[in-house]
């Protein structure tokens, strides 16, 4: 289903971009994500610049969500999580700012596009056991050894089989709710442009938050874990 209308389509159009108009998919997520990046840059520019021992404005917002994010990480991970916190708080408000832009009419939410999800869950999984490796040393491969050396084979394959669905269930849930919601979302939008929408362009706000929150919160416990002394 095509979107009715999208401002880099539009652009491309006016600067007459033949490639980027007959193939807008292969680069509109990604041309998004630079949108949300430079959202993120100026949010932080704005909040950071004259930053004030009582906080107003949007050094407040922003305060408050990255204690929101930081209360969180430790109430998850314990008081160790905070060394991953940059990790952590940078999926959080990619995402969330990602899940958001949807919303407004002509912005494409580049979490609506598979190939964003799995990059963001490859890192993730990638992340999860470099840093297993990086506290455990080769001792992290218990982790997959179960507690009984006689199962240890079986437990072994079971335990990579269950790591190896972690990336594909975080991009999957991830763009089946940003896609799925997109879709209602342009439906709505044909059919009645100005009425209908509005209670699910409400709706999306709550999807854009909780999926964010689901996200993060699995990538903290997947790391979590990876921190854990096996047994």
């Amino acid at each position: 289903m095509t979107h009715p209308f999208l401002v880099f389509e539009w652009l491309a159009n006016k600067l007459h971009l033949d490639a980027l108009i007959h193939d807008p998919n292969s680069l509109r997520a990604v041309v998004y994500t630079w949108l949300v990046m430079a959202i993120l840059i100026a949010l932080a520019f704005v909040a950071g610049r004259g930053v004030k021992r009582v906080p107003a404005g949007w050094q407040n917002l922003m305060e408050a969500m990255i204690t929101g994010i930081e209360n969180l990480i430790v109430e998850t991970m314990g008081p160790k999580g905070r060394a991953y916190f940059p990790l952590l708080a940078s999926f959080a408000l990619f995402i969330l700012c990602a899940n958001l832009i949807g919303l407004v009419p002509g912005l494409y939410p580049p979490t609506a596009n598979l190939n964003t999800n799995a990059a963001l869950a490859l890192t993730v999984f990638a992340m999860t056991h470099i840093i297993g490796l990086k506290e455990h040393g080769i001792s992290y491969l218990k982790h997959f050894m179960g507690p009984i050396l006689v199962l240890a084979p079986l437990i072994f394959v079971i335990e990579i089989i269950g790591h190896l669905a972690r990336p594909l269930s975080l991009s999957l849930r991830l763009f089946g709710n940003m896609y799925g919601h997109e879709i209602v979302l342009m439906i709505f939008l044909a059919l009645v442009p100005f009425l209908l929408p509005v209670p699910m362009m409400l709706m999306g706000v709550l999807v854009a938050f909780i999926q964010t929150f689901v996200f993060t919160l699995l990538a903290m416990i997947y790391i979590a874990g990876a921190l854990e002394e096996a047994h």
